[in-house]
């Protein structure tokens, strides 16, 4: 495709020929061409507000644009190339590029987060609005196009007015500071565009949303493409390398195909294990779908797009957190998705990949992404990779109408752009009360924690839902507690058997709240000690640093971690747990990696402690011996064949 090329030139993302999926910014719904608008643009501050009035989107390179920035990085990073910290709550971006549409064809102009209010002109004409710091949009700028020559191709002019206000706190903004410094466990503010901006051209028929839910219970994986245009037939191909799994086509009269693929290979009952996907073997079936014009009689090819299926199931039953219908233990860690040069943007498409493979080296199963949604580059790669998560919406600050609006629009765009990956298995709308204070006394701020919860389970019925993580939930799919308890013993007398169970979860109040509102009721959840931990080293003197418990050396951080660990893998009631953090955040010091991912102990050593089997998972124990039992007699067929 030739119609399409970007001026001045961007820092272009390398799709990497071997995995073309690690930087194309949607990558469950990929197409082979697509042009990145990411580098340097114009950029300006409008604290006075005048920028609307005074038409600042109607000139090429109005000098009212009197910096540059580095696009995709926050003003407030270091890696932006400004780095002011202070509250500019109005920005306004500007750069050139050159497009033509061809006939037939349309341009869209792809925007992967903006927070929190996008306000976005082609050429001078206000082409879209979108409100909402965590989640994409995406525009179609054809009818906005400058024409040109037959022998030349346009430049045109792209404008956003981005406005993120810290003093609001009805808006979802999760842990971004709503003072000039940094304090406590909150870090410094993402304004802006922090995810990636990029052009595609399309037929105009064209795939614009793709959804898969599989059911390894049916031998089904059901795909749902909405559709820009129509009629049209739509077929989808399913395979696992070169084995076609499954075929399926269908004419669709309106906007939306639903098809559903019948897996032979999925009813092979001891044939299965190669399709699942979970952490130890992250399978992922390739997807091809392409729109056609015309009838299944006389079809006509139009768009194409590459997607792809982790083919798993996920739910909860008699206490226990099943991943394709087995008691699976949950070993998390916090993942708070923040670096010190680029804040919550990550640095490059490289640093998405490495902090999965940072948290799989240490041992963890999954990560809990902790107010942040993640870019769906990070997502990719824990499908790839094989490492659980869940999806946690940015909080807001105060209860009332307009928080809840907010709120429950954006999260339904989460729901909506995740849905498909195999890799989120919980979704957390609400954590530890934060936007609903007094959620225990007043009956509205009850009602809407259930109402998340209903809504999610609407749109997605095949994952847990947790109301709000940490205490005081109203209707859940999983009990979580978090409890910063400094030692060992501690947790096993609140978790180590049924009855102190049972109290720890209603008038226990282990941080201080109670964690079930209402006494339980009807078959047990699993509960997940979804936040402890929180180990840090003693800071220098007079630097400002926070955490929950203090230590002094690795060797001491290990011993309390093995203490902590211990605890709650010898707890029988326990199904899993959270392990507060990843990484070092700013001033909240109390990650098993450095902000800038360098290993506090040996990875070896942390792994150790986390695999040691869970005394909720008897299966565990037999599978860790069976482990060893063959990794014996692989070294003693080994030493007889060096002997011969």
């Amino acid at each position: 495709m030739t119609s399409v090329d970007t001026a001045p030139g961007p820092d272009v993302i390398d799709p990497a020929p071997e995995d073309p999926r690690a930087g194309y910014p949607r990558p469950q719904l990929m197409r082979a061409d697509w042009f990145d608008l990411s580098g340097t643009w114009r950029f300006g501050y409008d604290d006075e507000d005048r920028g609307v009035r005074e038409r600042w989107f109607d000139e090429f390179g109005h000098d009212r644009f009197d910096r540059e920035i580095r696009v995709p990085y926050p003003p407030e990073s270091p890696s932006s190339g400004i780095r002011d910290t202070g509250h500019h709550v109005i920005v306004w971006y500007q750069r050139e590029f050159t497009a033509a549409a061809p006939d037939g064809h349309r341009v869209l102009l792809h925007f992967g987060a903006v927070d929190h209010r996008a306000t976005v002109w082609i050429n001078g004409a206000h082409v879209a609005e979108h409100e909402g710091g965590h989640t994409p949009f995406t525009v179609d700028v054809t009818d906005h196009l400058i024409s040109s020559a037959a022998d030349e191709v346009a430049v045109q002019s792209v404008v956003v007015r981005a406005e993120d206000d810290p003093t609001d706190v009805m808006q979802p903004r999760g842990k971004q500071d709503w003072r000039v410094e940094p304090h406590a466990i909150w870090y410094h503010r993402t304004t802006g565009i922090w995810q990636p901006v990029w052009l595609e051209t399309v037929p105009e028929l064209h795939v614009q949303e793709l959804h898969w839910t599989p059911d390894p219970t049916r031998a089904i994986v059901t795909c749902e493409a909405r559709l820009a245009g129509g009629p049209a037939v739509v077929t989808v191909v399913l395979r696992l390398g070169e084995e076609v799994l499954a075929e399926a086509a269908a004419a669709v009269s309106g906007k939306t195909a639903v098809l559903h693929l019948d897996l032979p290979a999925g009813h092979h009952g001891q044939d299965l294990d190669r399709l699942l996907w979970s952490p130890g073997s992250p399978t992922l079936l390739d997807a091809e779908v392409v729109v056609h014009r015309g009838t299944l009689q006389a079809m006509a090819a139009g768009d194409r797009v590459s997607s792809y299926v982790g083919y798993r199931s996920v739910g909860v039953a008699d206490g226990a957190f099943l991943l394709n219908g087995k008691p699976y233990f949950l070993r998390l860690a916090l993942e708070q998705g923040y670096w010190p040069e680029s804040h919550l943007a990550a640095p490059d498409a490289d640093a998405l990949r490495r902090e999965v493979e940072l948290a799989k080296e240490l041992g963890f199963n999954g990560v809990r992404i902790h107010q942040k949604i993640e870019d769906p580059r990070y997502l990719y790669w824990c499908d790839r990779l094989g490492l659980l998560v869940w999806g946690e919406m940015p909080s807001v600050y105060a209860f009332g109408p307009t928080a809840v609006e907010r709120l429950t629009r954006e999260w339904l765009e989460v729901l909506r752009r995740d849905r498909s990956h195999p890799c989120i298995v919980t979704w957390v709308p609400l954590n530890e009360s934060w936007g609903v204070p007094h959620i225990e006394h007043r009956g509205p701020q009850r009602d809407l924690a259930s109402a998340l919860y209903h809504l999610t389970r609407s749109v997605d019925p095949t994952r847990p839902v947790v109301s709000n993580d940490g205490w005081e939930h109203t209707t859940s799919d999983l009990w979580t507690v978090h409890d910063y308890g400094p030692h060992g013993p501690g947790l096993l007398e609140r978790y180590g058997d049924p009855d102190a169970l049972r109290r720890s979860l209603t008038i226990g109040r282990p941080g201080r709240r109670r964690v079930l509102l209402d006494d339980p009721q009807g078959p047990a959840r699993p509960v997940v000690i979804s936040e402890f931990g929180g180990l840090s080293y003693a800071p220098a003197s007079g630097e400002p640093w926070f955490g929950y418990s203090t230590v002094a050396s690795p060797e001491d951080l290990l011993a309390a971690f093995d203490d902590l660990v211990g605890a709650l893998l010898d707890s029988p009631g326990v199904a899993g747990f959270c392990y507060t953090q990843l990484t070092d955040t700013d001033q909240e010091r109390n990650g098993l990696l450095t902000a800038d991912r360098k290993p506090k102990v040996a990875p070896d050593r942390v792994r150790a402690v986390l695999n040691r089997p869970a005394r909720a998972v008897p299966a565990e124990e037999i599978d860790r011996y069976r482990a060893a039992a063959n990794a014996r007699s692989r070294a003693q067929n080994i030493a007889s064949v060096e002997r011969d």
